[in-house]
């Protein structure tokens, strides 16, 4: 599991990556709302931890442009004592759940694998992924156009799966790396160039109109061609 930390308690923050480490949950921390959006949009996450008190941006706008873009990942608010307004905020603005500060250990940690496993379990059950005119079985590792289709491999099958989920979105070389390869990988940039470039001649070959467009300098995005 891999988690977000929307806190500006610098020290906090520090904890609870250190928290989250001994229980084997991989945790990056950021000090401030814009930060926190620019990394909860990626779409690499499991669960998305946000304090409603942060500078730049507060984690109920945070939540509410999250929620706006499609990015469907839980979210654990925390929440001053005794605030309700602040609670009621932030479920109305899509939060999943919340925990009011100060906080055990424990309930926390329980709190976020159980919206972690919320989160598989949403994956597991949508076995089928549309975009455009191609869908991916999920269960059988299948990318299909129309009465066309093809096996694709493990690491394919994770790169076409993070595109389609973010059709019409950047993502960046360094996310599919960290999400696909894992954040303390070797993988560098040309594993990614290596199986966007299988994917595209695969596309080609069930004769999709979707493309994987380069951004240069960015990374890469799953579009679909008219005329094609």
């Amino acid at each position: 599991m891999r988690v977000m930390i929307a806190e500006d308690e610098e020290k906090l923050a520090d904890a609870l990556v250190q928290i989250f480490a001994r229980n084997k949950i991989t945790a990056d921390a950021f000090g401030n709302g814009s930060d926190a959006l620019d990394n909860a949009l990626t779409g690499i996450y499991d669960v998305i931890i946000l304090d409603i008190m942060m500078p730049v941006m507060d984690g109920i706008e945070v939540l509410r442009r999250i929620r706006a873009e499609g990015i469907s990942t839980p979210v654990l608010m925390f929440t001053a004592k005794d605030e309700i307004s602040d609670k009621v905020k932030g479920l109305d603005s899509g939060a999943d759940d919340y925990l009011t500060k100060p906080f055990a250990t424990d309930e926390l940690l329980a709190r976020v694998r159980a919206l972690g496993r919320r989160s598989s379990a949403a994956i597991i059950n949508s076995d089928i992924i549309t975009c455009g005119d191609i869908t991916l079985d999920t269960a059988a590792y299948e990318l299909s156009c129309g009465q066309n289709s093809l096996k694709l491999g493990l690491k394919e099958f994770s790169v076409m799966e993070l595109l389609m989920k973010n059709s019409g979105r950047v993502l960046s070389k360094e996310t599919l790396i960290t999400k696909i390869w894992g954040y303390d990988s070797d993988a560098e940039y040309n594993n990614v160039e290596v199986y966007i470039s299988f994917l595209r001649k695969k596309l080609g070959f069930i004769k999709s109109r979707a493309t994987i467009k380069t951004v240069r300098g960015v990374g890469y995005t799953l579009e679909e061609e008219s005329g094609r």
